[in-house]
């Protein structure tokens, strides 16, 4: 006649049990995934900053001299103008990306790391802190 066991679902103390074992693993698992994005943020920078790098070596070695402080990035992608006059200058980059962050990077030359500074100011844009907030520099990179 009607069989019971076909219509059977599953009873609260079931329900609530899977609820508890995926509340335990959402407790373990997110907190991995949420320090991700800053992760990839700080290797992009990184990134970012080792390619700028390169195209400033480019441009001494053709130009002897690297960009002013005052003429900035920007001498990577439109000839600067002012002192010193680059002799034999060429496009070394595209653009010049923001950082992560949506902010410029710093330039600074002569720099107080090396003969020039590259960096960004991290996610709180201001200078120190730790973690995605520590000031990322050519200096400071792998």
């Amino acid at each position: 006649m009607f069989n019971r066991s076909a219509n059977r679902g599953f009873t609260l103390i079931e329900i609530m049990v899977v609820v508890v074992i995926l509340g335990i693993l959402a407790g373990i698992v997110v907190p991995r995934i949420m320090d991700r994005p800053d992760d990839a943020r700080m290797a992009k920078a990184r990134q970012d900053i080792r390619s700028i790098e390169q195209a400033l070596q480019l441009y001494r070695m053709d130009n002897y001299v690297y960009p002013t402080t005052d003429q900035g990035l920007e001498a990577l992608v439109s000839e600067p103008s002012g002192s010193p006059n680059p002799p034999n200058w060429r496009q070394y980059m595209d653009r010049i990306p923001n950082d992560p962050w949506g902010r410029e990077y710093q330039y600074v030359q002569p720099g107080e790391h090396g003969d020039f500074d590259i960096y960004s100011l991290g996610a709180d844009g201001r200078e120190g802190g730790e973690g995605a907030n520590a000031v990322i520099g050519n200096w400071n990179i792998d």
